[in-house]
């Protein structure tokens, strides 16, 4: 499974002269600032900074490229703590935990224990890429649109069960947020639930409105605080808190571990990645912790599910592009153009014919773990000082920084204007009680569901029976039930056992 002749090869590639290693941290850094700006995305800085690779020779290219990957994977969660706004999709469940412990003068700890996930998950997920790559790609080649319905399905059943005992309300978000992101083209060429404007032909836009909904909203809540961090004491920052939080982040092997695993098998899957698998390691481990409903107030656990399972679901996207030459999002999409800018083709071909380069690539993302450390431990004191920031300030700074971004993600006026529209959604439905993470989810999966669904009855001809033929979407739908259905049976087992003890 490891060719020993190709990793001997691929070291000589890294270390037989220091160019490869110059772009490195750059990259890095490119990666943290566009990570940590609302409204940029990590695929954004990939493509602004592709052309430079041009006088690049191939390794030293996807040395930079990866680079701004790990980098952005740790950036998007720094606001995600510090101001409720997930830099990218895959930041959303750090927001969860994350915001709260800032709210509660933690932001030190939180920001330390984002860092040190996101080093393991990144390891984590190299590690097991460097092991697996083979079978990994073979094992994605199985799952069908039947699975990946059911998988989205399955998703949602699990965010919606965030909301405890309002189950049905967190259903009811996500439904009516997958239907919002059904708006627009279909695969068939459709237009639905436009209302005649022409603006809405291409979908909402689901960056401003996450953007709208998740932080615009609190913002509207937070109106009369000063700051942040109420307690003036807890709003220093210190550097001996981060590495509490480091260090804390290595006492919980188990969530890192499972959040890594959760991460580069989801990561793996083309067009799912990085976005889905923080939420569901999330829900895996509340649903696992002997204190679930702590989580959502600050339980540090949620910070480390989802940070390593996004920044091990880079790891992940990068197997299909390798082994498949599929990118697994916007991120390797990027790539990809990299690949073919230097007349080179991903899949199974590359694989075989270029191996060393493959190790190459694992390896060098192995040094950039150390580096991302080090440089992240130096970037966090200088973004925790927002804190500080009295309110009056930061509020409009926050709302012009994601009217700006979210103009600059759609070109004109319809960014904008979906972050107030869905600013105010937001706040409605926090104020009804409502689950505004489940419709979030319920925007990013609902046109990736409707595609899989449309592509599995043109696969079955409109036959409902195709689907006892597949085993893997048996066993998902049958997990989907036990979610939305395991709770209550197990407490009518134990109260009919407590009938009968009596």
């Amino acid at each position: 499974m490891i060719d020993l002749a190709a990793v001997e090869q691929g070291l000589a590639l890294l270390f037989s002269s220091f160019a490869p290693w110059m772009v490195v941290v750059p990259g890095i850094v490119i990666g943290l600032i566009f990570g940590a700006t609302p409204g940029l995305q990590i695929s954004m800085a990939m493509a602004i900074f592709l052309p430079m690779t041009l006088y690049m020779d191939f390794v030293q290219a996807m040395l930079f490229l990866t680079a701004i990957f790990t980098g952005g994977s740790f950036g998007s969660g720094i606001p995600a703590i510090l101001m409720n706004i997930p830099g990218t999709s895959s930041a959303i469940a750090t927001a969860f935990d994350g915001y709260p412990m800032a709210r509660q003068g933690k932001h030190n700890q939180a920001l330390g224990v984002a860092l040190a996930s996101s080093v393991v998950g990144v390891l984590m997920g190299y590690l097991i890429l460097f092991m697996m790559i083979q079978p990994l790609s073979f094992m994605v080649l199985k799952l069908g649109p039947a699975e990946m319905f059911a998988i989205i399905l399955w998703g949602m059943t699990l965010i919606a069960s965030l909301r405890g005992e309002q189950m049905l309300k967190g259903l009811m978000a996500g439904f009516v947020g997958m239907l919002v992101g059904t708006i627009g083209f279909n695969e068939l060429g459709m237009a639905r639930g436009t209302m005649g404007q022409a603006y809405l032909l291409d979908g909402v836009p689901v960056i401003p409105a996450m953007m709208g909904m998740f932080a615009a909203s609190e913002l509207f809540k937070l109106a009369n605080k000063g700051y942040i961090v109420e307690s003036e004491a807890s709003r220093k920052v210190r550097i001996g808190e981060i590495f509490q939080g480091f260090k804390m982040a290595v006492t919980y092997p188990w969530v890192l571990i499972r959040g890594g695993l959760i991460g580069v098998f989801v990561g793996a899957v083309p067009g799912v990645g990085s976005s889905v698998s923080n939420l569901l390691s999330y829900v895996e481990t509340q649903r696992r912790d002997e204190d679930p409903s702590s989580f959502g107030k600050g339980n540090p656990k949620g910070v480390m599910a989802s940070e390593s399972a996004n920044s091990t679901s880079e790891a992940g996207s990068m197997a299909t592009l390798l082994a498949l030459g599929i990118p697994g999002g916007g991120a390797t999409a990027v790539m990809l153009a990299a690949f073919a800018m230097h007349n080179i083709t991903g899949g199974p071909q590359f694989i075989r014919q270029q191996t060393d380069v493959v190790y190459a690539i694992i390896f060098a993302n192995f040094a950039q773990v150390f580096l991302l450390m080090v440089i992240g431990l130096l970037f966090i004191p200088l973004l925790a000082n927002i804190v500080k920031v009295p309110m009056r300030y930061l509020i409009p700074s926050v709302l012009v920084l994601a009217v700006m971004g979210s103009f600059g993600l759609t070109g004109n006026m319809t960014g904008p204007a979906t972050v107030l529209i869905f600013a105010v959604v937001g706040w409605l439905l926090r104020h009804y009680g409502y689950s505004v993470p489940a419709a979030v989810i319920g925007m990013l999966l609902g046109a990736m569901a409707e595609k899989s669904l449309l592509h599995s009855y043109q696969i079955s001809g409109g036959n409902l029976a195709y689907v006892l033929e597949r085993p893997v979407t048996l066993i998902i739908l049958a997990l989907l039930l036990v979610s939305l259905f395991g709770q209550r049976l197990v407490g009518w087992f134990r109260d009919r056992q407590r009938t009968a003890g009596a």
